[in-house]
């Protein structure tokens, strides 16, 4: 496999690189936890000045048209550095507009292209074991929405959210503007500081047009997936250079503590499992970007990003000792991130029953069933 990134993926990793380090240093970070604001408003303008806003959204609707593995490089610069902005799910949430109902939300296309509208979207509810809690029933002239959407993130700053409803037709994205009619929310604030809320929805009227199709449901579910694992291989990389950087300067009995075999040993599985996260994340942005179905793929991608989360941040802060859980160092934040993106990916173990389900209706997975084993792509 070739893993060499091409001129124009290099120039922008750099670009993603220098913009978060330069925007969140560790002071810049604790003055914005003291604000309590809930999204970093000087970088997001700052990302939508670059373009990095839109990377990912097709050119025919306004963005620049690039694919997911040029995405998961900014992601996991953003990782790094932990900043607080919507890049992500405003970008997937564009692209499935664009690709499944592109002239009804023509408009709203045009506005996020643009930066002046923000998007969001929550999958999460497909994890949780009641299922669904939302429904949208046809009704004259478009469809009718009742219940809860659960936890949906990144509602103050967005103006319409993609969240999922239970049709007779199956799972199906719905598009609804958050000022709707009838539509009412229970706000609050996720483990690392972005905004979520659950909404909750009375007789919610949207048009025909803005209940994506089934397949939707699919193509958002592994974008989503390779987005958030690339914020959390970003964030585990972070994580084991602090560490690292840590455990070669603190001195315990007249020796460097990263000289004491159980320290290198916690730090090797650390590397381990942010290597293996790679290689997965890797393969299923190749596939996405191949135009490659992707279904187990993401599974596997995902429970992998949730276990390195959890094992790479819980190992950082164990060789931390007690400065781990001092609020005024830093490395506190890296776990808060990898424990929300644990959460939003549905967890290890609802992940897990996910891939068994898959398992258990598909008798071939592997890249020998369906690639040529000669393609040199």
């Amino acid at each position: 496999m070739d893993f060499t990134l091409t001129e124009e993926q290099n120039a922008i990793a750099d670009m993603a690189g220098g913009l978060f380090t330069d925007f969140c240093t560790d002071e810049r970070l604790r003055d914005f936890d003291e604000t309590g604001a809930t999204q970093m408003t000087e970088l997001w303008q700052t990302c939508i000045e670059t373009g990095l806003h839109s990377l990912y959204i097709p050119e025919h609707a306004g963005g620049s048209g690039l694919g997911m593995t040029e995405l998961m490089l900014v992601l996991q610069a953003q990782g790094r550095g932990l900043g607080l902005v919507p890049l992500w799910r405003h970008q997937v949430a564009a692209t499935a507009l664009a690709e499944f109902a592109p002239g009804y939300f023509a408009g709203l296309l045009a506005s996020a292209a643009a930066g002046t509208e923000v998007l969001t979207l929550s999958l999460t509810d497909q994890s949780r074991a009641r299922g669904l809690a939302l429904t949208a029933t046809q009704a004259p002239g478009g469809w009718l929405l009742n219940g809860r959407a659960m936890a949906v993130p990144g509602t103050t700053e967005a103006a319409a959210a993609l969240v999922l409803a239970q049709t007779a037709q199956g799972v199906r994205p719905v598009c609804v503007a958050l000022g709707s009619k009838g539509l009412s929310r229970i706000d609050g604030v996720l483990t690392q500081g972005e905004s979520v809320a659950d909404l909750v929805f009375d007789q919610v009227q949207v048009a025909a047009e803005a209940v994506l199709p089934v397949a939707a449901t699919q193509w958002l579910d592994e974008r989503a997936i390779a987005a958030q694992a690339a914020l959390q291989l970003g964030v585990s990389q972070e994580q084991i250079r602090r560490t690292v950087e840590y455990v070669s300067e603190r001195t315990q009995f007249e020796r460097r503590i990263g000289q004491f075999q159980a320290v290198q040993m916690a730090m090797a599985d650390c590397q381990v499992a942010v290597e293996t996260l790679r290689s997965a994340l890797w393969q299923l942005c190749y596939r996405i970007d191949a135009g490659l179905p992707a279904p187990s793929e993401a599974l596997a991608t995902a429970w992998l990003a949730c276990e390195a989360g959890h094992s790479v941040g819980h190992k950082a802060q164990h060789v931390h000792g007690g400065i781990g859980v001092d609020l005024t160092y830093p490395i506190h934040r890296y776990l808060y991130w990898s424990r929300a993106l644990s959460l939003s990916l549905g967890g290890s173990r609802a992940t897990l029953e996910r891939l068994g389900d898959w398992l258990a209706t598909h008798d071939t997975l592997g890249w020998k069933y369906d690639l040529d084993e000669n393609n040199t792509l």
